[in-house]
């Protein structure tokens, strides 16, 4: 079985996107301070939040805080999964690491699970407060129980990598001096050829949005989590990119508020 999970991580530290690394960092709260509903502040009281401190150098992204509702989010999830030990908190690490530069290729498979704890989170803030809200904890978020669930978030990391490549694709093929230095950060990064390959034909393929709408319908988390992923591709500079996007929303069929509260948390401009 393609390991997603692998491929998603170096994909991230290829950094595909010039603005890949600004949303992420958005995401977590570590640059600067944390934009509304980061999730640094949504770490606060687990535990993790010291480790966020530590890889900022003493909590020098502290500050701006957010209310009372939206930092007991992992609270939240982890109560109705049985404890903070049931959720994948430990992924966050990885990923906290390599978006400051400290990770390596040696744990890209970590970091790619790192990035389905974020989407995860980030699904589950974006949905409270709207007719989507849902108490149902992502895959993302949890640890998987079952041989079952790997799979199931091995296929969710494959559906991630889509909605990437497939925003790329927003405003006409990929640049091809670009394609070629991603699948080299992918070589570097220790994937073998026949994975390259893989990465290299899904940005070659005509654009298929019904293929990622048809994975999440009915499934407003997993579209948010499309839709997340969708942000970490591409610049969003354009018109074609923002037609994009606004098009994706409305067929992945998320509530406005809930688009509003990705782009918001992400750092979109």
């Amino acid at each position: 079985m393609t390991n997603f999970s692998e491929i998603l991580g170096a994909l991230l530290q290829s950094d595909p996107s010039q603005s890949t690394s600004g949303r992420l960092q958005e995401a977590l709260g570590a640059g600067g301070t944390p934009a509304q509903g980061s999730l640094e502040g949504l770490l606060k009281g687990t535990g993790l939040d010291e480790v966020l401190s530590g890889l900022l150098g003493g909590g020098q992204g502290g500050g701006g805080g957010i209310g009372n509702t939206l930092s007991n989010v992992l609270n939240e999830a982890s109560q109705a999964v049985g404890g903070q030990e049931n959720l994948a908190l430990g992924a966050f690490g990885a990923l906290l690491g390599s978006v400051l530069g400290g990770g390596t290729g040696s744990v890209k498979g970590a970091i790619g699970g790192g990035a389905l704890a974020m989407l995860g989170a980030l699904a589950y803030n974006a949905l409270k407060g709207t007719p989507q809200e849902t108490k149902e904890v992502p895959l993302g978020l949890k640890a998987p129980a079952t041989a079952a669930e790997k799979e199931q978030m091995e296929d969710q990391a494959g559906l991630v990598i889509k909605a990437m490549i497939n925003a790329a694709k927003a405003d006409g093929q990929i640049d091809r001096d670009e394609v070629q230095r991603i699948i080299g950060k992918l070589g570097e990064a220790g994937l073998d050829q026949k994975t390259r390959d893989f990465v290299l034909a899904e940005m070659n393929k005509p654009m298929d949005t019904e293929e990622l709408v048809a994975a999440a319908k009915g499934n407003p988390q997993l579209a948010a989590q499309v839709y997340a992923a969708s942000l970490l591709g591409v610049e969003v500079d354009t018109p074609g990119e923002r037609a994009y996007l606004e098009d994706l929303a409305k067929r992945l069929g998320l509530v406005p508020q809930a688009v509003t509260n990705l782009e918001n948390t992400m750092g979109l401009k």
